[in-house]
């Protein structure tokens, strides 16, 4: 059966229309706009981007019009600007939908072809109050007084304020509706600018009639626009920032400006004067001299930032430019400031921590790639290149970019591109506060499909053949945020590299000079040398300088944000011309994000590792992320160490077999110190890595030279002590052990002895031999009588020898007495054997708790370094590591015998176990468990930084403040650290007096 065509309706209904509602249908027969009449505005309405709000806006607007209802129906049909405005400020806007529905009459307002003029604008908000010009000595072009006053004045100016706003609001929509032009975004702007302008005089005209109602205004009162007002690129709904200068500066101009916030905040927007010197707590009203002086003075870096945008708005103009003329200077000579660098870094991270991290790929204005990422990085180029080039002094974003691009501090096509997306990001942001008319930047959520819709129609977007409206917009968002990241940091960089490199460069390059100011705005403390630096890297021959040159934008940028970005810009020259022959290096910082980005925060933060980096090239591939994580963090500790014993175990020759696991344990120390200062390892488990390592060396080196021996005539032990023996090896630490022989069965023990010292000679030879790498001294002073005794003993001399002659310190060293290398059995019998002495029966004598405690006051007195101070050194001072050792071990001989978790080399699993056994109170051991983990972590913070053994914290400072990173601290503060590092330790430290001092 063959069925008959169909024939498609020429009115398209409400499912082609995109209308949703149930009454859709219904309320298009209301307006009889079911109709092949009223296709056109049917297909308009279809545009609009909320059709459905629309479609409910106009039908209120035709219940409020009743009979004139008939004459806005025909405009639509016959005016097709008027249908694209109407449409499109209804279906985007609800706030402006309730406003035309209670004065349907303000329809004819989008009736206009063109914009306002501002002249006309000041004058239709005048006109609102029956404002007239102000007269008597003080009068001025802005300055008028209100013909009403009352109540009613906010009202009328509300209502002519949101009139304008409306129809510059239907004007910049129609485009999405109609075939209208597109309003450019710098219009928009300067429109908004010229309406809070007139605004504001309208408020002070109010405020004029106000407090001076019987008489002329007294005296001088400016105001001066800052933010966006001030660089003309206001939103739709913003605050007004606004600074108040007068003369003088007594009661009535403080409540002149008071009242004119007031009328503002009521009829208009927030008008804030927090920018103003001393913020909210500062005077509302300052003479131009009191201003001077306070910025002469007191002001931060960030307050001459905001006055980049400064511009005298209303009131007395004369008085706004004397203030502007007497500040601008002191603006551009901000970036001389000795803390520039430091007060514009902390201001850039202070903005990102003000958004939580799950709203930062939705925030438009402070989030990741976002509008304040563009102008930050456009104010700060402002400043450090100003005061050199009157170019420079623009307020505009779009404005100042295109400054920037036209001297060449900026590349034009990246200014082209900057531009491009800081406009389309200031659109969505302008569309998201238009729903409303409420103050946001906050994108929609991604689960939030109708808001994205509408969102993507609003902003203009459409289907490109792959993707709908709504992917479109995702990938638009994603697209300008990444490009608005990569940008920023290229904006520093790039011009930079196109001074020293052999770049085709698409603009004039930066003068020496120039490059120079604007490295060290960016934190260079040398920039001549990083200059150089620059140079030699891009100039490599051929695709390695190539590379290099894509490439350091980016890593500048976070060399930038470390603590030593002069040594890791060096630092990164020097492993780039130690791998120069490794094609994978390149290849692995281009292609792999992660890896370039924890490179430069290593080289920017440690003195330690680089060398170490260069030796051990293959350790900076595993600075990527695996399936599980970190691959810093992959290889467990067993296997690490079997690894160094079976490579070495390869060769027969001592030095080549030690050689091989020195090798290893360089690659290891690489991997642990370069987890550490990344963040990823806790204290406890830096001490057992590097512990590890060493034990696996001191093994490897062990058993080569045995093996090399021939025949073995005794049995040999390694016995690890000190913080070798607690695992407990920070990475300035020495390997305190004792070397103990045996003799095997008919073996004279002078042979053996004798054989076992050149073993231990050797071992100690080879591994101390002189290297860039860390050191690796294996020192046995803590033997029998010392330096005097003998290297090695057989087992049966160390029994003889503690049993009648230990001393109380030789006593309290066995406490960290633990089998490490060679013979385990012999080890552990080494062990048993001092058992006794290290946990005797019933604990240690009074006299002997007295020696110890005597000791430690020697210790104390005579030990610490001249000059030292006892407050901050983490070994000997106040609190730290021996305070709480030296307390730990106390306890260890005096209870140890009625305490078997006490028998333990660890300071951390004693604290643990004298808290189980409740020989101090739980909060005293917290304290000192705090101190120790505190100090343990500034100490090996102090080598990472400075790259070799310390144990004294620096003053305040540059150096501080690199320790202070590198141990963990949230912020760049090192005086803050040093505080609570003082005040950790300050609390131990009593613990310990009344712990070990038995008090």
């Amino acid at each position: 059966m063959v069925r008959p065509p169909t024939t498609r309706s020429a009115v398209p209904g409400v499912g082609r229309l995109g209308l949703l509602e149930p009454s859709a249908a219904d309320s298009l027969r209301e307006l009889a706009w079911d109709n092949v009449e009223s296709v056109p505005l049917l297909w308009a309405l279809s545009r609009s981007p909320d059709a459905d709000l629309a479609l409910l806006t106009l039908m209120r607007l035709r219940e409020q019009l009743g009979s004139d209802w008939g004459a806005l129906d025909s405009a639509l049909r016959s005016n097709v600007a008027l249908r694209g405005r109407l449409f499109a400020l209804i279906g985007s806007s609800s706030a402006f939908g309730d406003h035309l529905v209670a004065d349907p009459a303000a329809w004819r307002l989008l009736l206009r072809a063109e914009l306002p003029s501002r002249d006309e604008v000041l004058t239709a908000l005048l006109d609102a109050v029956h404002a007239t010009p102000e007269t008597g000595p003080n009068a001025g072009p802005m300055l008028f007084r209100a013909g009403i006053a009352g109540p009613e004045a906010v009202a009328l100016l509300r209502k002519r304020y949101r009139d304008e706003l409306m129809l510059l609001a239907a004007t910049d929509l129609a485009a999405t509706v109609e075939n209208e032009p597109v309003l450019p975004y710098q219009q928009v702007g300067w429109h908004l600018t010229d309406l809070a302008d007139a605004a504001l005089t309208a408020a002070l005209s109010v405020a004029v009639a106000r407090v001076c109602p019987d008489r002329e205004v007294p005296a001088r009162l400016a105001v001066i626009a800052m933010g966006k007002c001030g660089a003309r690129e206001l939103n739709y709904v913003s605050d007004v920032d606004v600074i108040f200068v007068a003369e003088p500066a007594d009661t009535t101009t403080t409540r002149l400006a008071a009242e004119m916030m007031s009328v503002g905040g009521a009829a208009f927007f927030e008008v804030d004067a927090a920018l103003r010197p001393e913020g909210k707590a500062g005077a509302l009203v300052r003479t131009l001299e009191s201003h001077i002086a306070y910025y002469k003075r007191w002001a931060r870096t960030w307050e001459f930032q905001a006055l980049l945008k400064m511009r005298p708005a209303t009131g007395d103009l004369d008085l706004g430019q004397q203030y502007r003329e007497a500040l601008m200077p002191m603006v551009w000579a901000a970036s001389e400031r000795p803390d520039f660098v430091t007060d514009v870094q902390a201001m850039r991270r202070r903005v990102e921590d003000l958004v939580p991290a799950d709203m930062r790929e939705r925030e438009l204005k402070l989030g990741h790639g976002s509008l304040r990422d563009v102008e930050f990085a456009v104010q700060l180029l402002q400043l450090v290149h100003g005061k050199a080039d009157e170019a420079l002094h623009t307020q505009g974003t779009v404005e100042s970019l295109g400054a920037l691009a036209a001297r060449g501090y900026v590349g034009r096509d990246d200014a082209a591109n900057l531009t491009a997306s800081y406009e389309f990001l200031r659109l969505l942001e302008h569309r998201l506060q238009l729903q409303r008319l409420k103050r946001t930047h906050t994108l929609p959520a991604p689960e939030d499909e109708e808001g994205m819709r509408w969102l993507a129609r609003a902003a203009h977007m459409r289907p490109d053949g792959r993707q709908d409206a709504v992917g479109v917009l995702t990938s638009e968002i994603r697209r300008n945020a990444v490009r608005v990241r990569r940008l920023h940091a290229k904006l520093f960089y790039r011009p930079l590299l196109e001074s020293v490199a052999r770049l085709d460069a698409d603009s004039l390059r930066l003068s020496p000079e120039a490059a120079v100011r604007q490295l060290a705005a960016l934190g260079y403390a040398a920039p001549e040398n990083a200059l150089g630096h620059l140079k030699a890297l891009t100039g490599e021959v051929g695709r390695k300088g190539r590379i290099q040159a894509l490439l350091l934008p980016t890593l500048l940028e976070w060399l930038g944000e470390t603590p030593n970005p002069d040594a890791g810009l060096l630092a990164y020259r020097r492993v780039s011309e130690g791998l120069d022959n490794e094609i994978w290096f390149l290849r692995e910082l281009r292609d792999e994000g992660a890896i370039a980005q924890r490179l430069m925060i290593v080289l920017g933060s440690s003195a330690y590792l680089p060398d170490l980096l260069i030796n051990a090239p293959e350790t900076i591939r595993m600075y990527a992320d695996g399936p599980n994580g970190p691959l810093l963090l992959a290889p467990a500790i067993g296997d690490v160490a079997r690894g160094i014993l079976s490579g070495a175990r390869r060769y027969e020759d001592p030095k080549r077999a030690v050689a091989t696991a020195r090798s290893l344990r360089r690659h290891e120390l690489a991997r642990i110190a370069s987890a550490d200062v990344l963040g990823m390892l806790e204290v406890p488990q830096v001490c057992e890595a590097l512990s590890s390592v060493w034990i696996a060396t001191l093994e490897a080196a062990l058993q080569s030279v045995i093996r090399s021996s021939g025949t073995q005539p005794a049995d040999f032990a390694v016995i690890g002590m000190g913080r070798l023996g607690g695992m407990e090896l920070g990475y300035g630490s020495d390997a305190d052990v004792l070397f103990v022989c045996d003799p095997r069965p008919g073996v004279d023990e002078t042979v053996a002895v004798k054989w076992a010292i050149g073993v231990a000679e050797q071992v100690q030879r080879l591994l101390g031999a002189p290297s860039t790498d860390p050191p690796l001294q294996v020192d046995a002073g803590l033997r029998p009588e010392g330096r005097n005794g003998a290297l090695v003993r057989t087992l049966a001399a160390y029994a003889a020898y503690y049993k009648q002659w230990a001393q109380p310190w030789e006593v309290q060293a066995l406490l960290r007495a633990r089998q490490v290398a060679g013979d385990p059995e012999l080890g552990v019998r080494f062990l048993h054997t001092v058992d006794p002495v290290r946990y005797p029966a019933g604990g240690m004598s009074a006299e002997g708790v007295r020696e110890v405690r005597r000791i430690k006051a020697r210790v104390d007195a005579e030990r610490l370094p001249r000059g030292a101070n006892p407050a901050t050194h983490t070994k000997l001072g106040r609190g730290g590591l021996a305070d709480v050792e030296w307390t730990v071990q106390l306890l260890q001989l005096q209870h140890a015998h009625a305490v078997p978790a006490l028998h333990n080399t660890s300071t951390l699993q004693c604290l643990d176990a004298i808290e189980a056994a409740d020989l101090v109170d739980p909060a005293d051991v917290a304290l000192l468990r705090d101190a120790w983990l505190t100090a343990t972590k500034a100490r090996n913070a102090l080598v990472l930084v400075r790259g070799k053994p310390a144990d004294q914290l620096p003053g305040p400072g540059t150096l501080l403040s690199a320790v202070a990173r590198v141990a963990g601290w949230p912020n760049d503060d090192g005086s803050e650290f040093l505080d609570h590092y003082m005040r950790v330790t300050r609390r131990a430290k009593t613990v310990v007096e009344r712990v070990f001092g038995g008090e």
